[in-house]
Formats: C-alpha cells, structure tokens, sequence
C-alpha cells in the first residue's frame, strides 16, 4: 500500500488524485491519502522523508518521490 502525501486545494495534488481513481484504485487497500498542508504532521513527515517541503510525494517502500507527472507515470506503470 503506498502513501500520497497532499492536501485538498493543491492542483497537482489533485492530478495525481484523478490519475489513482481512474486506475480504479481503492483508497485504504491500495493506498493512503495523508494530509499535508503547511504546518500538519504530515508536511513535516514530507520534508523528514524527502528532504524538501514539496506536495504531491508518494512513498511505495523505498520508491519516494516528488512531481505529479513522475508519479502518474509511475502508478500508471505499476498499475496496468
């Protein structure tokens, strides 16, 4: 199960939050949405992981990485 750190109102967020429902995928079975706007737990567990305070990040086990794209890419690759 991987983790998408985001938050609601980010844009790029969003994409990579479209791109999962349209690989039907199903949200506590294959992944976990955290909450990651400025000053949440979560932000602070993005920069603790990746080293940068940046939004969207995925982790898949020891796959981490930041950009919408490269993580649509990624999913889309993982999930066909």
């Amino acid at each position: 199960m991987f983790r998408l750190y985001q938050y609601d109102s980010c844009p790029y967020c969003h994409r990579v939050r479209q791109s999962i429902q349209n690989l039907g995928l199903v949200e506590g079975k294959d992944y976990v949405l955290v909450e990651a706007r400025g000053g949440t737990p979560g932000r602070e567990e993005v920069i603790r992981l990746g080293g940068i305070s940046q939004v969207p990040f995925l982790v898949d086990g020891d796959v981490k990485m930041y950009e919408s794209l490269d993580i649509i890419d990624y999913l889309q690759n993982k999930f066909k």
